[in-house]
């Protein structure tokens, strides 16, 4: 193993770097193609050796438009900017109010009743120089032309209502661009991503069972296998392809093959999947952003979400009033640890999908902050194998429930 904090070859001649081991010739390379100075070599020196110099010479040239500065969005540019992204546009209309400053890091009392994304933007700015860091103050809404999309590498929406966030998914895919959104809501939230068809590379050591060329699920394939010699082992370099589904399609779509025909994974979905969806289903029909405490929203949220649960083949006693009733409780706001927990998650996926490494979120991360569960579920329209189709929704009588008990 290489130890990473032994000084450099006392014989390398000044200005040039050690190029004898593996970090050393990432170093020289970097220095070679990119010119950069000797303290941004410094500065990324941890990320480079982690992730490779093609990595982080993506990385570093990424163009990100962040939408809605709330809390996860401080979080996700606090971690994209740290990584060294190129640049980052913070798109946000409205302005800064008293309930804002709860868990957003990058504005303070006297911010109040300033744009969000001109308010965060010094700070952001201070976080790291080399970034590029713009402001977009205009509804994002209103920018429906694929060609604003593809000056980006990434568009990440979060914190927004499902018409807007299928909106924003539509126009990064007519841009070719990769599009995640994410939400969170006081001890819940999630993380979605459409990558469209993404091709990334994993390394592994050499195992005894042949990679097959192929597909490996309905969503993913193996394009090819190499390997090499690397300190001494066999390592295994894969080169893989996900195929993935706009926010639109998932909305109902039914769940993958491998859940649905089996009752004793069907018995651990869990209910914050049925409750997310419930909620895109009530925006989507213009009921408003969140139900309220108004008895007639909260049994028609409650209607939803149990066709939700019964459209997917859900057992009924999986979805609790006493969950269903958390859930409505915590909507609409922020929590420091969750949002620090899906900001950084979202972050590195994105760093990961920059640099083509490693597995991507394939698509819907689930977070429960009671339980510390992190669920992921991938979620599509159409499954090879896959005969379920969707069933009508029926409605049914329910119980109305207080969420003020």
């Amino acid at each position: 193993m290489t130890d990473l904090t032994a000084p450099a070859d006392p014989t390398a001649v000044n200005g040039t770097f050690p190029a004898d081991d593996a970090a050393g010739q990432t170093l020289a390379a970097i220095a070679e193609s990119e010119k950069i100075s000797a303290d941004e070599i410094a500065l990324y020196d941890r990320q480079i050796r982690l992730w490779g110099v093609k990595a982080q010479e993506k990385i570093r040239t990424a163009n990100i438009l962040l939408v809605s500065i709330k809390g996860l969005a401080n979080e996700i540019a606090k971690n994209l900017v740290l990584a060294g992204i190129g640049s980052i546009t913070l798109a946000d209309h409205e302005n800064v109010t008293e309930d804002d400053l709860g868990a957003q890091f990058f504005i303070s009392d006297a911010d109040v009743g300033k744009n969000r994304a001109e308010a965060a933007a010094p700070q952001v700015q201070k976080l790291n120089p080399r970034v590029r860091v713009n402001v977009h103050t205009s509804p994002i809404s209103a920018e429906t032309e694929a060609s604003f999309y593809s000056q980006f590498d990434v568009t990440i929406a979060t914190d927004l209502d499902f018409g807007t966030t299928n909106t924003l998914n539509l126009c990064a895919r007519l841009a070719n661009r990769p599009f995640y959104a994410g939400a969170s809501h006081g001890l819940y939230g999630y993380i979605f991503a459409d990558l469209i068809k993404h091709k990334y590379v994993v390394e592994r050591e050499m195992s005894n069972k042949t990679t097959q060329v192929g597909p490996e699920s309905s969503t993913r394939s193996v394009l090819e296998t190499s390997s090499k010699k690397e300190n001494g082992k066999s390592v295994e370099t894969v080169t893989k392809q996900e195929i993935y589904s706009p926010i639109m399609a998932i909305k109902d779509s039914p769940l993958p093959p491998e859940i649905a025909g089996n009752h004793r994974r069907l018995k651990k979905v869990h209910p914050l999947l049925t409750c997310v969806r419930a909620l895109w289903e009530y925006q989507f029909q213009a009921h408003g952003v969140f139900p309220s405490h108004d008895p007639q929203q909260l049994q028609l949220f409650t209607m939803m979400a149990t066709e939700k649960h019964k459209l997917h083949l859900l057992p009924s006693n999986t979805l609790t009033a006493e969950f269903l009733r958390s859930f409505l409780q915590n909507l609409g706001s922020e929590l420091a640890p969750v949002t620090a927990f899906l900001g950084g998650q979202l972050a590195q996926d994105v760093i990961n999908v920059l640099g083509q490494r490693e597995q991507p979120i394939q698509n819907l991360m689930l977070f429960d902050g009671e339980e510390s569960a992190g669920p992921v579920y991938a979620l599509h329209p159409i499954f090879v194998d896959n005969p379920i189709t969707a069933l009508p929704s029926i409605p049914m009588p329910v119980e109305a429930i207080s969420i003020d008990d």
